[in-house]
């Protein structure tokens, strides 16, 4: 099996090393080489998040270039814009809906851009956009939109999903446990706005 790249990106605090262990965890269960790169960005202080996954036979690096993403998962839209470089063509974007204001915008010196959904079907990505938010208060809390954007992925990955069950249990504490599993089956079947 040729290598396929999928990044996570978001703001610190979103979870996306949650995120990455569940996808590695299914990958890995599947018997692929899986290869999960560190936390690049200022993930203690609300900033910029990236991590790479790749996965196939043989997997000798975990980075991945610009248009040489498979699928790119976003937990925060303008993160989303920002990473949008990164997917090659016909590549999926599967991106929260959810805003997080830069600190340029926290200060005044820049706006938040408007329409960024509109933007990125119009650059021609794969765009499915969920308001995981609102999702994972659904849930049970706010934190799990990581989840439920795994569910997400689930739902267009062909994997048993006996097997992100497993991942789940294996990766969330005991008493979160029941929370995530419902966020993921919320992700499962959202429809992209």
């Amino acid at each position: 099996m040729e290598t396929k790249s999928i990044m996570i990106v978001g703001v610190g605090g979103q979870g996306s090393l949650l995120a990455s262990r569940l996808l590695g965890n299914v990958l890995l269960a599947q018997g692929y080489d899986v290869k999960v790169s560190e936390v690049h960005g200022m993930s203690q202080r609300g900033g910029s998040v990236v991590t790479y996954v790749k996965y196939g036979d043989k997997v000798y690096s975990p980075v991945i270039e610009k248009g040489e993403a498979d699928a790119v998962i976003s937990f925060e839209l303008l993160e989303a814009a920002r990473c949008l470089p990164y997917l090659k063509k016909g590549g999926h974007l599967i991106t929260s809906t959810q805003q997080i204001d830069p600190m340029p915008v926290i200060t005044g010196a820049a706006q938040y851009p408007e329409d960024l959904v509109g933007k990125l079907r119009a650059a021609g990505a794969e765009l499915v956009a969920v308001d995981a938010l609102s999702l994972a208060e659904q849930a049970g809390t706010s934190k799990a939109s990581n989840v439920v954007l795994m569910g997400v992925l689930a739902a267009r990955m062909d994997y048993p999903m006996e097997l992100w069950q497993k991942a789940i249990e294996q990766c969330v504490p005991a008493k979160f446990l029941e929370l995530n599993k419902k966020a993921f089956e919320l992700g499962l079947s959202a429809q992209s706005v």
